[in-house]
């Protein structure tokens, strides 16, 4: 089995379990994730495999982590993730990347992320749930964050936190490639 059937099925399962959890019908979950049903039953039968955004709607409106509905290794207190079993969810030709390194509930989604962002590229996230915090540091080049539409400079070796339930988007103006590292941290569902 692929890696990819891996994920979809994992995906599948842990979109089952935690909507049962949340006491959600499909059509709440709908309108909470802002995806349409029919979506929603293609990924439970596990026979689609929707896009990053999608599956950072529904984790947002479940209140769990993406890592927690990619999960497919329920297990021990301790977990370590090896540098071969990290999700790339988001990546160009050009080289620019985002890799999900680990997460956990805590008490709502803790994420930590990886991201690399070539010369000119930039990706762009939806608001996030209010109460959403992310932690950025950047350890090559240059960030552009952009957040509600102001842009802020963070230089490598430089630090910066935000509310995310704005519209926000990770740039790179410079000419060589930005690295940072990322800490996401979503406040639990209600």
């Amino acid at each position: 089995m692929s890696d990819l059937d891996l994920l979809t099925q994992s995906l599948a399962r842990n979109v089952k379990h935690w909507r049962a959890v949340r006491g959600f019908t499909l059509d709440v979950l709908a309108a909470r994730a802002g995806v349409s049903r029919g979506m929603l039953i293609q990924i439970e039968q596990a026979r689609t495999n929707p896009s990053l955004g999608t599956v950072i709607k529904i984790g947002d409106a479940l209140g769990v982590s993406i890592t927690t509905l990619l999960d497919y290794e329920q297990g021990p207190k301790v977990r370590i993730v090896p540098d071969d079993q990290v999700v790339r969810l988001w990546h160009t030709e050009a080289g620019s990347h985002s890799r999900l390194l680990a997460g956990t509930e805590a008490p709502g989604p803790l994420e930590m992320w990886h991201w690399r962002v070539m010369p000119g590229e930039s990706s762009t996230s939806d608001p996030h749930p209010v109460g959403t915090v992310e932690i950025v540091h950047v350890t090559a080049g240059e960030l552009t964050l952009t957040v509600d539409g102001t842009d802020y400079l963070v230089p490598a070796g430089s630090s910066a936190t935000f509310e995310a339930d704005a519209p926000h988007t990770y740039g790179n103006q410079g000419d060589v490639p930005t690295e940072w590292m990322l800490a996401v941290s979503v406040p639990p569902a209600r």
